[in-house]
């Protein structure tokens, strides 16, 4: 087909045929594109760190288990990777002693897990003051 037949087509069918066919593939490609995963991870060392942003760019929600790592490297795990998730606007929650949940914005996390340590640290303030 010349430009000109694309300019000035014989018939107004074949423009709509052509918008047609071009949101029928964008359709395809997202729905190719749209299956997300749930990637765990243990990471040994800091420079783990950065692949772990890269599946949350990806849009795949991480489980990171940091029980393999020193205290110094955890911490500045998550320090890398609440800077990435609030770059995607992404969010992160604690699971559990040195496990966290790390989720992009187009994955909606309901509950809250309670932390046993939280509970006790209520209670003795609770203690504390008398009510």
């Amino acid at each position: 087909m010349s430009i000109l037949e694309k300019i000035f087509p014989k018939d107004d069918q074949e423009i709509v045929d052509t918008e047609d066919e071009s949101y029928e593939e964008e359709a395809s490609v997202s729905k190719k594109n749209s299956t997300n995963k749930m990637v765990l991870v243990e990471p040994r060392a800091y420079s783990e760190s950065q692949q772990i942003a890269d599946h949350l760019k990806r849009k795949n929600s991480v489980v990171v288990n940091l029980k393999r790592v020193t205290n110094d490297q955890a911490r500045r795990i998550i320090d890398f990777l609440s800077g990435a998730l609030y770059a995607i606007n992404g969010d992160i929650q604690k699971l559990g002693n040195g496990i966290y949940l790390c989720t992009p914005k187009n994955v909606d996390v309901e509950g809250r897990i309670s932390d046993e340590e939280e509970k006790k640290k209520k209670a003795k303030i609770e203690d504390e003051i008398d009510f």
